[in-house]
């Protein structure tokens, strides 16, 4: 009886030997066989929240949360450190999830108007490409999660295996963010398709009858841009947002400083900031 193949998609494929009875995947170039690809995907998100937590998050220190559903991980593992080792922090939260996240585990709260400046923000990714540059706003916290981001000494990354990618639309499919004023979404986005291609998607709601509405009362535009050339990502996102009416995109370039990824394994791997990629936004004193 032949292997058969089970699953085969970007930078991920799966095997199983029937006779054998063993299942080996091939992850991003590392083979995993049935005895260590026992963990799911969210036992892997746990594993680079808890790490990240773990080497970053110090006492009397103020930490930006982010989020999605791996950041839930890092509010837990912060929770159980303040409790265990009794760390003095402040959480600034990116939006209404992650403030509710703050609440429920009995952090205390803080805001930017009180703390300019963030010692780290913890966030999660949609896809973090070969250089760092990440595509974030899925969950619809874009805005929000990059003016956090800005604002602290560090921007760390947390997320699962299947978020790691060499370019940007490897494994993401969904396209990259543009949050724009309501009244202005039908002129930009003729301008973006005409200026760089590809095509423009208002994000419509799933629970309500219309357009996707954040949290800053904006639309947003899911761009589903030509993967298949190279692009200037700090460019492309200057020129986005110099169209009168965006707010802000998805590209999150030169921010980030540290990236983990949970591996199948229970391993977890880290990238760092590139050297050569453009700098991060300039942060704000502490008050």
């Amino acid at each position: 009886m032949e292997i058969q193949l089970l699953l085969s998609r970007d930078r991920e494929t799966c095997y199983h030997d029937p006779v054998r009875g063993f299942k080996t995947r091939l992850v991003n170039g590392r083979l995993f066989s049935s005895t260590n690809i026992g963990m799911s995907l969210e036992d892997a998100k746990k594993s680079a929240a808890y790490k990240a937590v773990n080497e970053y998050v110090k006492d009397n220190t103020v930490i930006g949360v982010g989020s999605g559903s791996t950041v839930v991980y890092a509010v837990h593992r912060i929770a159980e450190r303040v409790k265990s080792e009794g760390l003095k922090l402040v959480c600034v939260p990116t939006s209404f999830q992650a403030r509710q996240l703050i609440i429920e585990h009995g952090l205390v709260l803080g805001d930017l108007e009180s703390n300019r400046r963030l010692d780290c923000a913890i966030d999660g990714a949609d896809e973090v490409d070969a250089k760092m540059v990440l595509i974030k706003g899925g969950g619809g916290c874009l805005l929000q999660e990059k003016i956090v981001a800005s604002c602290a000494d560090r921007m760390v990354v947390i997320a699962d295996y299947t978020k790691d990618s060499s370019k940007l639309g490897q494994q993401y499919r969904k396209g990259i963010p543009i949050e724009v004023v309501p009244m202005a979404y039908v002129p930009i986005k003729a301008k973006v398709e005409q200026c760089f291609g590809g095509c423009l998607k208002l994000r419509m709601a799933v629970a309500k009858a219309g357009p996707v509405v954040t949290d800053n009362g904006n639309f947003i535009l899911d761009w589903h841009f030509d993967d298949g050339k190279e692009h200037d990502w700090d460019a492309v996102n200057r020129e986005v947002m110099m169209i009168p009416g965006v707010v802000d995109t998805g590209l999150f370039v030169g921010m980030a400083t540290k990236a983990y990824f949970g591996q199948p394994d229970g391993t977890v791997t880290e990238r760092y900031k590139a050297k050569q990629t453009a700098q991060m936004a300039p942060t704000i004193g502490r008050a």
